[in-house]
């Protein structure tokens, strides 16, 4: 069996980004070797200020309160914690050029690069998850 887990973070909500960031924290924990690639809207959940206002889906606000009562972390939050369990963050350039952004933009300790990098860490992974 792999000790690696590669992630796929395509999408930029609140549900989406605890999902990444639950699986990525949960294997790195148990010593696995975690990467998550961002594109599209999940370059959000790196981004150095979007990050701190992924949206809820509409109708949904009311999960904010339950969050903050099971005192779940913050989405910056677990960004800090993944990067500390050792989770590699990989930007997509492609995306990031489609939408005017640059390394600049993110998180410290990220590495930029395409789907080959991506699919280079994630060709012996087992899982390999989107969400």
């Amino acid at each position: 069996m792999s000790n690696k887990v590669a992630i796929i973070a395509s999408n930029g909500g609140v549900f989406d980004a605890y999902k990444v960031f639950n699986i990525a924290t949960a294997a790195a924990a148990t010593e696995k070797e975690v990467a998550i690639f961002f594109t599209f809207e999940g370059l959000n959940l790196i981004h150095k200020q979007a990050m701190h206002a992924v949206p809820l889906p509409e109708g949904k606000e009311h999960f904010a309160e339950g969050f903050a009562k099971a005192n779940v972390p913050s989405i910056p939050q677990l960004v800090e914690m993944a990067q500390e369990l050792g989770v590699k963050f990989i930007g997509c350039q492609m995306t990031m050029d489609v939408m005017g952004l640059t390394k600049d933009d993110f998180i410290d300790g990220i590495e930029v690069g395409g789907a080959v990098t991506f699919l280079e860490f994630a060709k012996d992974a087992s899982p390999t998850l989107t969400f």
